[in-house]
């Protein structure tokens, strides 16, 4: 195993991006070889050792890039280490207790024998495209509720079980 692992996302206006950055960033603080990529981007996933895959939630469903991600490379992921995240909430929650992934992401995971999945808090903000985020951000429910500390010990959890549990 050469230690190197890919960090593929679905976003729509960035936030699950700086997210899975964030957990490439400590990958390599920890000596792996990381990328985060989008995952639309992503051709394959045969020269990576471990996989980590995270999707912004929408409507109680996953990005589609996600969803199209582990469709269309699902029997390499079944091969290799894989680690599941979302972000989503718009509020505190995520910080607060452990939410159970999505219905459609529990397959995944049980069909591609991920290790662990996580959701952390989302990040809508003024500028964020679309109908629905517009409506958010009008009713004021809009903000960032990202815990980059939550986000940077999960992924040491992550680097130390790619590397064997050292």
């Amino acid at each position: 195993m050469t230690g190197k692992v890919l960090v593929a996302y679905g976003t729509t206006n960035g936030s699950t991006a700086r997210i899975a950055e964030a957990i490439a960033d400590v990958l390599r603080k920890d000596g792996l070889t990381a990328d985060a990529l989008p995952a639309r981007t992503v051709t394959g996933v045969s020269s990576y050792d471990a996989v980590v895959v995270g999707g912004g939630l929408y409507a109680g469903r996953w990005h589609k890039d996600a969803r199209r991600f582990v469709r269309q490379h699902g029997r390499a992921l079944a091969e290799r280490p894989l680690w599941l995240f979302s972000s989503g909430p718009l509020d505190p929650s995520a910080s607060e207790r452990d939410i159970p992934p999505v219905p459609g992401v529990k397959k995944v995971m049980a069909r591609l024998d991920a290790r662990e999945h996580v959701t952390f808090g989302g990040c809508l903000e003024e500028g964020a495209k679309g109908w629905v985020a517009g409506m958010i951000l009008r009713s004021k429910k809009g903000g960032d509720f990202r815990d980059f500390t939550a986000i940077e010990m999960w992924a040491g959890r992550v680097a130390t079980d790619v590397r064997g549990g050292e």
